[in-house]
């Protein structure tokens, strides 16, 4: 069999690729290993956050008495039924995607996929030659061997929402995005929860301020184990996990270590190309091409950037660059953007802190446990840092964790794109009362340290110094 492209894969990455494949060919095949529900829509993204707005909601209860709202006693969180609608949720966000075959007909094709060669794969015994090829064949979450032999009490994001109920006690190895996230939720819920990891960070907060800021507010729901790798053992029926600073005896254990590319068994070698010790070929980020062969790797299986716009602009990148005759040669990517939805919500826009030259930035803060709109919401919390090049002002990026973060985590990205100064967002306006102003005050802040001197206009208009007016 011969078509002009091959996509392995059909995830978020190998979708996106397929839409700009069809641009310029109907001769391909999409090559699909397992459900084609995808992993951000079946087991990610979208499940997770059903999860955690269901444990926000009930949470809120700890707030009716603020708002003079009697009867928060008997509110109880029902676990089957919250997972019901995850799954329901889920169900429906998959079900189109699982119509791909059916849409594509033969050019849809349910296997796993090897490579041959350069522009030679196989799959389910049927060898394919190809033009070009782009390989999205995603990512499994990683289990450290020796835990297996817990059985189903070891959960993953993989299998979590597939339980039609939990457990009482449940450790979360591995503190990062996803552990937080979910620890945090089922904390949320009524469970008890604790959190271990092998390193000081929470949720890959690069600025220590705002790490300090927000373990002590995760702290007050999830029992932190953090500084030393997990050891699980079984105890009287349960498994013991033991970390940095003790111990919890647990029902299930969420291992959220991370996740692999699935790259085993995917016929790399056979490419001719230099692969590193955990069997990667070298990824230009601006082409995703693997070597100087119409092959590209994509999404998640590149272990770059596992977040799905990156992957939707991965896919894009190399269905514009395995177009014939191609004049496109490399495409500028968007300023790095990431979150985390806890809460408060977890962002970072930009380049981390500490890949910043200090000597050159100027940063400004603002506290939002005193910001006048979180404080009527029950909500006021965390802190909001932003970076800026101390000569002209230039927003360079950011991170914070904030009420809303998404929200003006993307106000700042788009400064960025902009490139905007500090004084050019504080010309903007800002409404009140709104939680935009807990940004203009982080960004008053940065003002004070900017050398550039500015025209006389309204980005100069100095805070009140009063909560209820700033």
């Amino acid at each position: 069999m011969k078509v002009d492209t091959v996509i392995v894969g059909a995830g978020s990455a190998g979708r996106a690729a397929l839409s700009e494949v069809r641009s310029y060919t109907e001769d391909f095949v999409l090559i699909n290993d397992g459900h084609w529900g995808t992993t951000c829509a079946a087991e990610g993204c979208m499940p997770s956050k059903a999860l955690i707005e269901a444990a926000n909601a009930f949470h809120s209860r700890h707030t009716f008495g603020e708002f003079g709202i009697k009867g928060a006693e008997s509110v109880s969180a029902d676990i089957p039924a919250v997972l019901a609608r995850v799954r329901k949720m889920r169900d429906d966000f998959t079900k189109g995607l699982k119509e791909t075959p059916q849409e594509l007909g033969e050019r849809a094709i349910s296997g796993r996929a090897r490579l041959l060669g350069p522009g030679r794969l196989e799959v389910n015994n049927h060898q394919i030659e190809a033009r070009a090829i782009i390989l999205a064949p995603g990512s499994s979450p990683v289990v450290p061997e020796p835990w297996l032999r817990f059985g189903s009490r070891i959960l993953t994001t993989d299998s979590l929402f597939e339980q039609t109920d939990l457990p009482r006690r449940i450790a979360v190895v591995g503190m990062g995005a996803i552990g937080v996230e979910i620890a945090q939720a089922l904390a949320r819920l009524g469970l008890m929860v604790a959190g271990f990891d092998s390193g000081e960070k929470l949720a890959g907060i690069d600025d220590v301020t705002v790490l300090e800021k927000f373990r002590l507010l995760i702290e007050a729901e999830v029992a932190l184990y953090l500084g030393a790798e997990a050891e699980l053992e079984e105890l009287n029926g349960a498994i013991r996990v033991t970390g940095a600073g003790g111990s919890f005896d647990a029902d299930a254990v969420l291992v959220a270590v991370g996740r692999k590319p699935n790259i085993k068994d995917l016929g790399l070698d056979t490419l001719g190309v230099l692969l590193d010790d955990k069997g990667m070929p070298e990824t230009d980020p601006q082409t995703l091409r693997v070597g100087n062969l119409p092959i590209f790797l994509v999404g998640d299986a590149n272990g770059q950037l596992p977040l799905l716009h990156e992957a939707s602009d991965e896919g894009y990148i190399a269905g514009r660059l395995a177009a014939p005759n191609s004049q496109s040669t490399k495409l500028s990517r968007r300023s790095p953007l990431s979150m985390v939805f806890s809460s408060p919500q977890v962002a970072r826009v930009g380049p981390p802190l500490s890949e910043l030259d200090a000597s050159e930035i100027t940063i400004g803060s603002a506290d939002f446990s005193t910001q006048g709109r979180a404080r009527i919401a029950q909500t006021a919390a965390g802190i909001m840092r932003i970076y800026a090049e101390r000569k002209t002002g230039k927003i360079l990026g950011g991170e914070m964790c904030i009420p809303s973060g998404e929200h003006l985590a993307h106000q700042l990205a788009l400064a960025i794109e902009g490139e905007m100064t500090v004084a050019d967002m504080l010309s903007a306006p800002f409404y009140h009362p709104v939680l935009e102003e807990g940004m203009r005050s982080a960004l008053r802040d940065a003002a004070k340290d900017i050398d550039a001197s500015r025209k006389a206009d309204v980005s100069q208009c100095n805070a009140f110094g009063h909560c209820a007016l700033d």
